[in-house]
Formats: structure tokens, C-alpha cells, sequence
């Protein structure tokens, strides 16, 4: 009777995002059957991340492709519209009952979300995808540093900036300074998306709050785009691939990274995202032969494991409440 009362708390705390993994509950039967359970709650919001990330570089290397058609503030605009579209016609989330600081926090989600894009694709417009990417990372990372309690995540962080050094080769001048400076400021609005994100989680049911401010990101990126392609925007070609870019990098990532924050840490989960590097070399050098060199590799390399210690780190501590 215990045991059930303790799973029925653990499941309306997740429901609620109150909590980063289910509680272990001490138990003498069924105990050992019962931890594999427990370290697979303890993954799967990694998963949730990982398959997140590469949804979200494919989409971007197809965006890059769309580039030429609409340029940068214009793919910005379709990648945005689109998603707000769709996920208003999924999700018809409701308007009434919150409280003024409920919508200050789907406003803020919704100008980092329109920050972050704008700002990234100007710089992937001007610099490799993967470098874009990595540079962009430091954001996420600033914040596990800033964020976390525990030294073992400041370890990490570590590992992968030292990737991010190794990629600049020293210094950024292997790369446009104005692409580079565009991916840090986008790099500093992810920060605030992770922060704003696991907010509007806990303060909106299903992807309501991520549906609402998508409107937002979508209407400030509306005169930009608009501005600069102009009738461009609705040739069919490019509104086809614009809605491919919108579902593989707004809709399906962010209801996933919207899932994956009401149950990871938000310092785990910006550690996470130094995997996006890698992913992104990837997708740039399938898609748009943007070949790596060895120190990018190595590099990449540098951030992956960074990456994969922050994962055994939330394993392990999950781990260490199922013993307590």
C-alpha cells in the first residue's frame, strides 16, 4: 500500500514538473526489479534531448539550403510562423485562468525562442553549421556553471568549453568575427530559452505555453522576414521546405526539450546540449558537404564527452536517491 501511494505521489509530480526523476521509495521485495525502472526514468529524458538535438541541426541544414530563396530573416519567419500555426491547431490551448506572471513567462520564452532563431541563422548565413553550433553552446554551458551545485557538472562544462577553444583553434580568427558574434548573442538567448522553457512547463499543461509563445517568437520575427523577402515568403517551393524546417527545428524539438525539462535538471540539460555541435558537423557535412577537420573532431569529440559524464552523473545520482 505504501509502495503504491509513493507511485501515485511520483506520477503528479511529474505531471506537475516538481521534480527531475521519480523518488526512489526503499522497499524489500521487488526492489532489485525495480531499479532497471528507475534508471530508464532516469534516461529518458536524455533520450528526449538527444533525439531533440537531431531533429532540430538536420532541420537547421535544411534551412541553410533555403537560405538562397528566402534568406536568413526569412527562413527565420516561415520556421516560426509555421510551427506557431501548427501548434496552435494541436495543442488549442486555452487563453484564460493564468495570472499576469504566467503570461510574462510565455512573453519572455517567446522573445528568447525569437532571439535565439534569428540570431543563429544569421550566423549559420556566415560561418559552418557545426562551428555555428559549437559556439552557440557556451550559452548552455555558462548556465550549467551558474546554475549547478554540484563541482562534477562545472567538470564538465570545462570539458566541453575546452572543445569550444579547440574549434576556434586558439582564437576565433579562423572564422567571420561578425557569424561568430552572432552565434554567442544567439548562444546567450538559449540560456534564457532553457531557464524560460522549464518555466512554462511548470506553469502550462501539455505544450500549451510552448504553442502561446511560439505566437510571440512568431509575430516578432514577422516584419523582419517580411522586410526582407518579401513575396518570396509564398513561392510554393519555399513555403514547402519552410514548413520541413519548422517541424524538424521548432515543433518536434521544442515540445521534446519542453518534455525533457519538467524531469532533467536544468544544469544536466544545458550540458546536454554541447552535444548539438556534433550533430550539427553532421548534418553539415551530409547535407551540406561542410567537410571537419582533425581539431574539429578532436574538438567535437571534447564536448560529446563532456556530455556523456553529465548523463552518468544524472544516472548515477538517480542512482544514489534509489538508495537513500
Amino acid at each position: 500500500m505504501n509502495d503504491q501511494r509513493s507511485a501515485a505521489g511520483a506520477a503528479d509530480a511529474e505531471r506537475a514538473a516538481a521534480v527531475a526523476v521519480p523518488e526512489a521509495v526503499p522497499a524489500l521485495d521487488g526492489a532489485a526489479a525495480a531499479r532497471p525502472r528507475r534508471r530508464g526514468a532516469a534516461l529518458a529524458p536524455v533520450a528526449l534531448v538527444v533525439a531533440g538535438g537531431l531533429s532540430v541541426q538536420f532541420g537547421a541544414a535544411v534551412a541553410v539550403l533555403l537560405m538562397p530563396r528566402a534568406g536568413a530573416l526569412g527562413v527565420v519567419t516561415l520556421r516560426l510562423a509555421v510551427a506557431a500555426l501548427a501548434l496552435m491547431i494541436v495543442c488549442r490551448p486555452k487563453v484564460r485562468g493564468y495570472s499576469r506572471a504566467d503570461w510574462g513567462t510565455v512573453l519572455a520564452f517567446g522573445v528568447a525562442m525569437g532571439g535565439m532563431n534569428t540570431l543563429f541563422y544569421q550566423a549559420a548565413d556566415r560561418i559552418p553549421l557545426g562551428a555555428a553550433v559549437t559556439l552557440e553552446v557556451l550559452g548552455p554551458l555558462a548556465l550549467s556553471v551558474i546554475a549547478s551545485r554540484r563541482l562534477i557538472n562545472v567538470v564538465w562544462a570545462g570539458l566541453a568549453l575546452g572543445g569550444v577553444v579547440l574549434l576556434s583553434g586558439g582564437g576565433f580568427d579562423r572564422l567571420d568575427p561578425v557569424g561568430a558574434a552572432y552565434a554567442l548573442g544567439a548562444g546567450a538567448m538559449w540560456a534564457t530559452y532553457i531557464v524560460f522553457s522549464a518555466r512554462t512547463g511548470r506553469r502550462f499543461p501539455q505544450a500549451d505555453g510552448l504553442a502561446l509563445a511560439m505566437v510571440v517568437a512568431a509575430l516578432l520575427s514577422l516584419p523582419l522576414g517580411i522586410l526582407e523577402s518579401g513575396s518570396k515568403l509564398l513561392v510554393p517551393s519555399t513555403l514547402g521546405l519552410g514548413a520541413a524546417v519548422a517541424l524538424l527545428s521548432s515543433v518536434l524539438p521544442y515540445t521534446l526539450e519542453l518534455m525533457a525539462l519538467r524531469r532533467l535538471p536544468a544544469p544536466t540539460f544545458a550540458i546536454l546540449m554541447s552535444l548539438e555541435p556534433a550533430i550539427a558537423a553532421t548534418a553539415g557535412f551530409l547535407i551540406l558537404d561542410q567537410a571537419l577537420s582533425t581539431t574539429d573532431a578532436l574538438a567535437i569529440a571534447l564536448v560529446i564527452g563532456a556530455s556523456m559524464g553529465a548523463v552518468r552523473s544524472q544516472v548515477g545520482g538517480a542512482k544514489g536517491r534509489d538508495h537513500t
